[in-house]
């Protein structure tokens, strides 16, 4: 009698017992590797703002940067493993930074974070001042044949997509552009506003309100899918076959965070991207909504390391 009022007590304790809240049950953060007004930041605050409607939470943006982007990357390495810290993964960071020659980064953000879901594809183009005068890619390459060393192009930092787009067009015209590295991609814009920088392969999410303002002059874009707010751009490969750049942004996170976690996640990416008041605000920031699953999320990072391990060994580009 006395053992089953023992077992009686505890099952009905267990009865009481309050269940195990569902994630997310309080604030989430998501680190950014840019500064404020960045691309990583303006996807980052998309992001926070749509996911954190669907669930129910407020989703802080922090931006820690620093070696493009890594420096945020090894906080979220760092966090607890509980799903409530997550990263905005550029292409460039998770795929080209950590690989540099004679890199010696803190972290991977390729291998050290785990992939949850694909947010955006990011065209590059190719872009000069107003008042250059090149009126195309051809204009550029005649010049620097013409010139060779002379002519500059711009990046917000060795490693960084926009430095291997240069690169990469240096390598497929076998001409000698001299490279000039900034701390970002803004003070970069202002250096090829100013005319003290011939052009720059950019994402068209930095440059987007200079050219629809008059102030740069988009001379094609470095992929061949449309871009949905410069349609009649042409791809610059039409000009310079090969010289095609793909960017991205995704969200990652922890790899051992909990399978809950990861698919509340990605779900919520998912159900955010179907939103058109949100696509039409990705579109506005001159980026494409694009949804991809952790699964495929994960197939285009390798793909990507590895086509970019290729150009970074044939040009020997090294970390400064």
């Amino acid at each position: 009698m006395f053992k089953t009022l023992i077992c009686s007590a505890a099952v009905l304790a267990a009865s009481l017992a309050p269940a195990a809240a569902a994630f997310p049950d309080r604030p989430l953060r998501i680190v950014s590797g840019s500064a404020a007004g960045g691309s990583s930041d303006f996807v980052g605050r998309v992001v926070a703002d749509a996911v954190g409607t669907i669930f129910g939470q407020r989703i802080v943006v922090e931006n820690r940067t620093g070696v493009n982007g890594v420096l945020g990357a090894e906080a979220v390495v760092n966090s607890p493993a509980d799903g409530y810290t997550t990263f905005v993964c550029p292409m460039s960071t998770a795929t080209i930074t950590p690989q540099l020659l004679g890199a010696r980064m803190p972290v991977d953000p390729g291998t050290d974070l785990g992939p949850v879901a694909v947010v955006t594809m990011s065209s590059y183009g190719l872009v000069v001042r107003a008042e250059s005068p090149y009126r195309s890619l051809n204009d550029i390459v005649e010049a620097a044949r013409r010139r060779p060393g002379e002519l500059t192009y711009a990046s917000p930092g060795v490693g960084s997509a926009q430095h291997l787009g240069g690169e990469l067009l240096k390598q497929l015209t076998r001409t000698d552009i001299s490279h000039i590295s900034f701390r970002g991609a803004a003070p970069a814009m202002l250096e090829i506003l100013a005319g003290r920088i011939d052009f720059s392969m950019t994402n068209l999410g930095d440059a987007v309100g200079h050219i629809q303002g008059g102030r740069l002059r988009l001379l094609g874009i470095a992929d061949g899918t449309p871009s949905p707010i410069f349609p009649e751009a042409r791809p610059l490969a039409e000009s310079v076959p090969g010289l095609e750049v793909v960017g991205w942004f995704g969200i990652c996170a922890r790899r051992d965070i909990p399978a809950e976690a990861l698919a509340r996640w990605t779900d919520g990416i998912r159900q955010a991207l179907a939103d058109e008041t949100v696509r039409e605000r990705i579109v506005a920031g001159g980026m494409t909504p694009h949804f991809e699953d952790t699964a495929t999320f994960q197939r285009r990072m390798t793909a990507d390391r590895e086509n970019w391990l290729r150009v970074i060994q044939a040009v020997n580009i090294r970390a400064d």
